[in-house]
């Protein structure tokens, strides 16, 4: 359904009553006569386009709908009123500024930090965990307080390999806040990391501790460290070998591959993208 809506009583049901249980309604009532109402309309076109996932621009020509009008109690034009569960909760009447109309709005639309944390949690059950990253991470910057965030982050953090900055944001939950999902967290943390030690990394580190030189051991154990989701380490021992032969086998395509794996946002990708960089110009 579009956010941008004409009301008429045939769907004035289907808007006001039932589509205001899901999205807050922006009720515009206007008329051609009404200069204002001229000079508002493309204000509130825009910002219904710029908060269409929770609003529903509903636009009420008084002239012709002068029953709607009458029933909510319509005096002067132009006037909006805002519509939310079936009941008005807010509105103005004149002119207002874009900044003006936006105040009021963000005191009923969910907030930025958790519309993205229900993105993240959206796209978790999709499985989709790079974008669900970038959606916590965006979510966590902007409430870096909240409790139930720094718990997804770090549980796509698990999902992702990041095993490091999982354990950094769950040690950071305070007590009140350490309910079930923190405990499912710790449990995945610590299944993840008995399953990042693998037989192959084990033997492959014990190569390199009697050869600590070996620039061959080091990328084949980057190799086996990224496929254990530990992609920090496996750039760290990769750099160790570009620094000293850039043109050495594989590795500068190995670091490249695990940078441009890496989700969107993800600080690792930064940092190691500045390093290649240098090494390479």
């Amino acid at each position: 359904m579009e956010n941008i809506i004409n009301i008429t009583p045939e769907n004035f049901q289907q808007i006001i009553l039932e589509a205001s249980q899901e999205k807050l309604i922006m009720v515009d009532f206007w008329a051609d006569w009404c200069e204002p109402c001229k000079s508002l309309i493309p204000i509130l076109e825009k910002l219904a386009a710029q908060y269409s996932n929770d609003l529903i621009l509903a636009k009420v020509n008084c002239d012709e709908q002068q029953a709607i009008s009458m029933q909510f109690g319509v005096r002067n034009l132009p006037t909006v009123i805002f519509v939310k569960d079936g009941q008005p909760v807010d509105g103005f009447a004149g002119l207002h500024t874009e900044q003006q109309i936006r105040e009021m709005l963000e005191k009923h639309l969910p907030s930025q930090d958790d519309a993205l944390y229900q993105q993240a949690l959206m796209l978790c059950h999709e499985k989709n965990f790079s974008d669900a990253f970038t959606a916590a991470k965006q979510a966590h910057e902007l409430a870096p307080e909240r409790a139930d965030i720094k718990i997804l982050l770090a549980g796509i953090n698990v999902e992702l390999g990041k095993i490091e900055q999982a354990k950094e944001l769950i040690s950071t939950i305070g007590l009140v806040d350490q309910d079930a999902q923190y405990q499912a967290v710790l449990s995945k943390i610590e299944l993840a990391e008995q399953a990042a030690d693998t037989p192959e990394i084990q033997a492959l580190q014990k190569m390199l501790e009697d050869d600590p030189d070996n620039m061959e051991t080091k990328v084949s154990l980057a190799v086996q460290l990224h496929q254990a989701n530990r992609s920090g380490e496996a750039l760290d021992l990769l750099f160790q070998v570009l620094r000293k032969d850039l043109n050495f086998g594989e590795a500068k395509k190995f670091a490249l591959d695990i940078i441009n794996a890496l989700p969107e946002g993800d600080e690792l990708a930064s940092k190691f993208r500045r390093k290649i960089y240098s090494l390479m110009y």
